[in-house]
């Protein structure tokens, strides 16, 4: 009799029934990838077939849709890839992007597992669990002072045969510009350009700090068309702010300068030292890289998350969690940075949501259900013709 049969349909309807049922489970479940159920039939050269068995549970991994959280540790990936974290001193994939940051300054997701990135952005070197020091950036002494400025063309030029450079006598110089340097220490201090013109189409440069005139003198000169030609002792404004910091050694950067018939204009003006700053924020940026924040204005690439691509998704091996790990039918992981090769690009203030489609989902219930009303009612008609034939007298 065809019980075997039968009691194979059962039980290969009930786990299909058990997967749609996780499915619809895990509907708001982030990053949740659904799975179905695969069948192969039993056959072993039996003329009627010997049922059905589950060949394989396989999950789906198309994207899920994009919802918006606003916050800054939240990410989403978009197309291809996983997150790679470390759990238990294990490899873990998820797609799952709800992180946040721990008490030892690790950014983790609900179970603890870290989050790995390129530590400073070096793409290439082994993925790292992404640590934030809550400790502050350290002072940077300026070093570079770049200024992009046009000088009248028409301006009188001042004899230095007769006329000494003395930056409390204005006329003594042609112009005057202002920007604030940082010692080694962080402690601001406001410092004058001088720009006296000396000849035609040449420029003497001077500089002071807080009455402190710089140990060198500069000189730029232009062509007949008003354009930056040539510029002489301009690496070297040393100054000695004293109070325990190191001497100042400021190089001048004047590209894009113009001697125009123009009045006296400063388009630009920046120098690459800053005060310390405490840590006022972390966020993930659109290439995945975490920046870290400063009071003193200043941000730092801290690390680069990692994306892993396998050559077979579906192989994958999960654990909980909202989790992978790989399998031998996965393949390695393929890892990149975000947008590059393979790897999805991500967005922050974002999670992914589960692919679960509620309503197909609903609808291979309802099948599920029938096949299993339909393998027990084989069962049942199985049982009546064998209670026939014992009944035969």
């Amino acid at each position: 009799m065809g019980f075997s049969q039968a009691l194979s349909g059962l039980n290969a309807a009930a786990t299909n029934l058990d997967v749609i049922g996780n499915n619809i489970a895990n509907s708001q479940t982030v990053g949740f990838k659904a799975g179905r159920t695969l069948f192969a039939d039993v056959f072993a050269g039996a003329q009627a077939g010997l049922g059905t068995k589950v060949a394989a549970v396989m999950q789906t991994f198309n994207s899920g849709t994009l919802e918006n959280t606003g916050r800054n540790l939240d990410v989403a990936i978009s197309g291809n890839g996983f997150f790679r974290l470390i759990q238990n001193g294990e490899a873990v994939y998820s797609r799952n992007g709800q992180f946040n940051l721990d008490a030892s300054g690790y950014i983790v997701n609900a179970q603890g597992a870290r989050l790995t990135g390129y530590s400073e952005g070096v793409i290439g070197s082994d993925p790292e669990p992404i640590f934030i020091s809550t400790g502050g950036l350290q002072a940077t002494a300026t070093t570079q002072v770049n200024a992009t400025l046009n000088l009248d063309s028409a301006t009188d030029a001042i004899d230095r045969g007769t006329v000494a450079f003395d930056p409390a006598d204005d006329a003594t110089y042609s112009y005057t510009s202002n920007i604030t340097i940082y010692d080694s220490q962080g402690n601001a201090h406001p410092t004058t350009l001088y720009f006296s013109k000396v000849a035609d189409n040449s420029w003497e440069v001077n500089m002071s700090r807080g009455g402190e005139l710089a140990t060198n003198t500069g000189s730029i000169t232009f062509d007949v068309n008003g354009v930056l030609d040539t510029v002489t002792n301009l690496d070297s404004f040393q100054f000695s702010p004293g109070g325990g910091v190191a001497d100042l050694d400021l190089a001048l950067d004047l590209d894009g300068t113009t001697q125009f018939g123009n009045d006296f204009e400063l388009t630009a003006a920046t120098q690459d030292g800053y005060a310390a700053g405490s840590l006022v924020g972390i966020v993930i940026d659109d290439r995945g890289n975490v920046v870290a924040n400063y009071a003193n204005a200043q941000t730092r690439v801290l690390s680069t998350i990692t994306i892993a691509n396998f050559t077979n998704p579906e192989g994958l091996e999960p654990i909980g969690d909202n989790v992978w790990v790989e399998s031998p039918a996965s393949g390695q992981p393929i890892e990149n940075s975000p947008g590059v090769g393979l790897a999805g690009t991500v967005s922050s203030g974002v999670v992914e949501n589960s692919n679960v489609d509620l309503t197909r989902e609903l609808v291979n219930l309802i099948i599920a259900q029938r096949n299993y009303q339909a393998n027990a009612q084989t069962i049942k008609v199985q049982d009546e013709v064998l209670q026939s034939a014992v009944n035969l007298r």
